[in-house]
Order: C-alpha cells, then sequence, then structure tokens
C-alpha cells in the first residue's frame, strides 16, 4: 500500500523540473504586422534614445529664445584684508584689483570689507544676431527630428524584412515536415512491397536512410526558424516569440507596381541631407551676423563697506555693514574691429561645409536613382520566376503521384521515385523562395522611395 504513494511523489518530483522549464520557457505570441512595427517604434531602445536628443534639441529651441531677456543679478560679499596700496595701472589677470588712495606704508593689520549690487543687463539690439541664432537652433532642432525619422524609416524596414524571413522560415519548416510525411509513406509501402517480394528489402533500408535526411533537413529548418524569431524579438523588444499572424499573403504575389513618385521626396535620407543643408547655411547666416556691433544697455545699485577710515584709525568688523551707496546706468556699443579677418575666414569654411551638404544631397539622389532602376528589374525578374515556379511545382506534383503510382505496381525502382521525390520538394522550396523573393523585391522599392506603404498596401 505504501509503494503507490511513494510512486506519486516519485512522479511529482520528475515533473517539478518540467514544470519550471515551461515556466521559464519563451511563450509563443502572434503578432501581426503593423502591430510588430508599433511595438518596435514605442519600444526600440535607440530610437527612443534620438527621439529624445531630437525633443531636447527642440527644447533647446526656447533656451536660446530665454537667453536674450535681460539679466538681473543680485551678489553679496565679505571679506577681510589690508589696505596697502599704489597708484596706477596694471594688467588685471591673476590679481585681486584694490581700491582706495595710496597707503603712507605696510600695515598688515587686516579689516573687514563687504560689498552688494543688483545689475540688470540687456542685450537690447542685436543687429540680426539673435534671428540668426534661433535659426541656427531650429535648424539643428529640425537636422535630429530628420535623423530620428531616417532611424524611424529603417527600423520598419528591418521589422518587415524580418517579418518576412520569419513568414519563409514557418513555410520552409511546414515544406520539409509534409516531405517527412511523404517519406514515412514510402517507407511504409516498401515494407509492404518487399513482404510480397514485389521489392527488394534494400529499398526499406534506402527509405529509413531518406527519413533521416528528411528530419534532419527538418531540424535545421526549425532551427533557422528559432533564429528568425529571436532575430524578430530583439527588433520589436519583446521577451516573447513572435508568431506572424500575417501569414497568407507570401503564399501569393504582390500586384505589379504602379507607377511611382521619382522625385524621391519622402525618402527619410534626402531629407536628412536637406536639413544638413539647411543647417549649413543657418550657420552661415550667424557667421555674418556676429561681426555686426552689439548695443548692451545696463543699470546697478550697489553699496560698500569698509573698516577703513580716512583718519587712520581702523574698525576690524565695521567692513561688514554698509556705509556708501550707489546706483547707476547706462549703454555700450560694442563692436569687434578685429573679428573680421577670422570671421571671413570661418565663412569661407563654412561656405565649403555647404557646398559639400549640396553635393552630398545630389550624391543620395543619383545612387537611389541607380537603386530604383535595380529595384525595378529584380522586382520584374522575381515575378517572372515566381510563374514558373508554379509550372515547376504543378509538373512536380503531377510526376511524384504518377511515379508513387508506378512503384507501388512495381513498375519503377526506388531511384524513380525519390528522384521525383527531390523534384517535388525542390519545387515547393522554390515556389515559396520565390514568393518570398518577390515580396523582398517590393519592400526594396518601398525603402528606397522612403515610404513603407508602396509595400503595406499589398497585404490588405
Amino acid at each position: 500500500m505504501l509503494n503507490k504513494p511513494i510512486r506519486l511523489l516519485a512522479m511529482l518530483g520528475l515533473m517539478m523540473p518540467c514544470c519550471q522549464l515551461l515556466a521559464q520557457a519563451p511563450i509563443d505570441t502572434a503578432i501581426e504586422l503593423k502591430g510588430a512595427l508599433q511595438l518596435a517604434e514605442q519600444h526600440y531602445h535607440l530610437l527612443k534614445s534620438v527621439k529624445y536628443e531630437a525633443d531636447a534639441a527642440t527644447r533647446h529651441v526656447d533656451v536660446v529664445k530665454y537667453n536674450w531677456l535681460p539679466t538681473i543679478d543680485a551678489s553679496y560679499q565679505a571679506g577681510m584684508g589690508t589696505a596697502n596700496n599704489l597708484t596706477g595701472i596694471f594688467y588685471p589677470g591673476n590679481i585681486l584689483p584694490m581700491t582706495g588712495p595710496p597707503a603712507t606704508g605696510n600695515d598688515y593689520k587686516p579689516v573687514t570689507g563687504s560689498a552688494a549690487s543688483i545689475l540688470l543687463n540687456w542685450q537690447a539690439v542685436s543687429f540680426g544676431q539673435k534671428n540668426a541664432q534661433n535659426g541656427v537652433a531650429i535648424a539643428e532642432a529640425n537636422t535630429k527630428k530628420m535623423q530620428w525619422q531616417q532611424l524611424l524609416f529603417q527600423q520598419k524596414i528591418n521589422v518587415i524584412s524580418a517579418y518576412l524571413d520569419l513568414l519563409l522560415a514557418y513555410d520552409m519548416t511546414a515544406i520539409h515536415k509534409s516531405n517527412i510525411r511523404r517519406v514515412e509513406a514510402s517507407l511504409y509501402q516498401s515494407r509492404v512491397l518487399a513482404n510480397t517480394g514485389l521489392k527488394p528489402g534494400v529499398d526499406t533500408a534506402l527509405f529509413l536512410s531518406e527519413l533521416s535526411k528528411a528530419n534532419i533537413d527538418f531540424l535545421k529548418a526549425q532551427k533557422q526558424l528559432a533564429v528568425n524569431q529571436l532575430l524578430l524579438a530583439q527588433l520589436v523588444v519583446t521577451n516573447a516569440m513572435p508568431v506572424p499572424a500575417d501569414s497568407v499573403f507570401l503564399s501569393r504575389l504582390p500586384v505589379v507596381a504602379r507607377q511611382i513618385d521619382s522625385s524621391f521626396s519622402k525618402a527619410p535620407l534626402i531629407q536628412l541631407g536637406k536639413s544638413q543643408f539647411l543647417l549649413s547655411q543657418s550657420r552661415e547666416q550667424l557667421l555674418k551676423k556676429s561681426w555686426y556691433p552689439k548695443l548692451n544697455v545696463w543699470g546697478t545699485g550697489f553699496a560698500r563697506g569698509s573698516g577703513f577710515e580716512t583718519s587712520g584709525v581702523n574698525k576690524t568688523w565695521d567692513g561688514l555693514g554698509m556705509n556708501r551707496f550707489n546706483y547707476s546706468a547706462g549703454v555700450q556699443l560694442v563692436f569687434p574691429l578685429m573679428k573680421y579677418g577670422e570671421i571671413k575666414k570661418q565663412l569661407q569654411q563654412q561656405n565649403l561645409l555647404s557646398q559639400a551638404a549640396a553635393e552630398q544631397i545630389e550624391e543620395s539622389k543619383t545612387s537611389l536613382t541607380a537603386q530604383e532602376k535595380m529595384a525595378a528589374a529584380t522586382f520584374a525578374s522575381s515575378l517572372a520566376v515566381a510563374t514558373e515556379t508554379v509550372q515547376q511545382l504543378k509538373s512536380g506534383q503531377y510526376a511524384f503521384n504518377a511515379m508513387q503510382i508506378r512503384y507501388n505496381t512495381g513498375l519503377v525502382g526506388f531511384a524513380d521515385l525519390i528522384q521525383a521525390q527531390y523534384n517535388l520538394l525542390k519545387a515547393e522550396l522554390d515556389l515559396k523562395l520565390a514568393h518570398w523573393d518577390a515580396w523582398k523585391a517590393l519592400l526594396l522599392q518601398a525603402a528606397i522611395k522612403g515610404d513603407e506603404q508602396i509595400f503595406l498596401n499589398e497585404i490588405r
């Protein structure tokens, strides 16, 4: 009676590790292509990083505008030191300035002193420099935004490509599974025929070898399927193993691509190039304006305290209080007389950078035009190949069925049947590859044009 509870406990002990492994294994989750694109946009860390940088550049525009407002600074200071002074001027670098008349001698007894002020400073007129700085900040923000849009578009193309690869891996796995069933059926029939004496027993051994080969191909297909699942999961940032829900469109061909705008107006690469060119031109304008004068307005109220008395009687701690009060206001016109040569050379440098940016745009257009022609040729070739593979599959299916009947009746041998089976397997694989290649060619066109809707519109 005790054996039964012991057996139950032993079974539970064996099942526990299995349950833990199942709990740790990733869960398959069905995902549509558009859902995968949304997940990638929301969760991909590099995209979020560049998006934050673009938002920060937009905020910088407000910072630049705010910097042109007047500044008001309040300050108070206190110190202790001697007052051994001499008249005359000196360059103030690395030397603290000292006020007051010349001293009759050196007196090393320290006395306190203090000062407090409120200072208003405003660059009232900049002769266009404010607008130029705002223009540079806006151009920088637009460039960051274009970088984010280019990265987002490239991420969408990568997700669609990985989705297609995963669909192909699922179909390839299913084809190899079907091939295993065909080999198993032939193996069973060879045993029946060997038992009846119609076929030699060696056919059974040969079919066992073919079954082993089919299982190996199936295992390799499963490995590739797992790899493609992990790649797509990485792109959409999920711990689940994605299972494509949009699996039907790979069983048909996309329609012939209609005439598409050839100006590449939506291509993120061109948009980024244009934003970089405008940024370079904005910097040119800022350099031109930087040689203009600046009109500053300032005003201040300040007070001083000192423990040094004109009578010569110094009071050590009286300097912490204020005993002299002043105010002043004024304007200042600043003109950088010696900056013209430097700014002129900087303008020449920036102008060359602008020309380089313009040439980069033209180079991108030339490259995209060539890629567009190659993509169109690839798409047309893929459709033609897919049409031929349909006929190849029909012929392969007919030949295999006919050869199977002839083998069962003893009219042909193992070599003829297995060759027909190879031809059928190749035709099935070639058809899936042809469909996948056609959709990849359409995706290439969408990538070149900078518009993923060219692809997505075909799967509705």
